[in-house]
């Protein structure tokens, strides 16, 4: 960002350089890297098959507790669930699982009109990837039904 510096004066470079302070995040490019080649070495279409059956599993084993609304089920999404639970708000739902070490996203999700599409305002979203396993959706969905239980 700078073109000349002294003791006197400091001249930026002109547009959009003068913006692009310090060091690139060449760390990041590194690691970026080293994760496409060990996807490329799983293999894309293993990860996508992976996560598809992964999806279907805890759809199948989440849809049936008491209470539990899924919100988008389209045939070939992304393994992403996203529900409501009744009688719960969405922090709450998010705060019993995250005490059991489960991480889910809670809120609007940045998503308010699609959410509103679907008549609510926010959503639970468990994010399902190749590195997770049918038994951690079983401790997601056994927090689930435990407080289903509860109301």
């Amino acid at each position: 960002m700078i073109a000349d510096v002294t003791f006197e004066k400091t001249v930026f470079q002109a547009p959009p350089n003068r913006f692009e302070a310090g060091t690139g995040n060449i760390a990041d490019a590194v690691g970026l890297g080293a994760a496409i080649d060990y996807m490329t070495r799983v293999g894309i279409e293993n990860i996508r098959r992976y996560e598809h059956d992964l999806l279907a599993y805890a759809t199948s084993v989440l849809q049936p507790v008491p209470g539990v609304r899924l919100i988008g089920t389209a045939k070939d999404k992304a393994s992403v669930l996203s529900f409501v639970l009744k009688g719960y708000e969405t922090e709450e739902v998010g705060q019993a699982l995250n005490e059991e070490g489960i991480a889910v996203r809670s809120g609007h999700h940045c998503a308010q009109p699609i959410l509103r599409r679907f008549g609510v305002e926010a959503t639970v979203r468990p994010s399902l990837a190749f590195y997770n396993t049918c038994d951690e959706v079983d401790r997601l969905v056994s927090v689930v039904r435990r407080l289903s239980s509860r109301r």
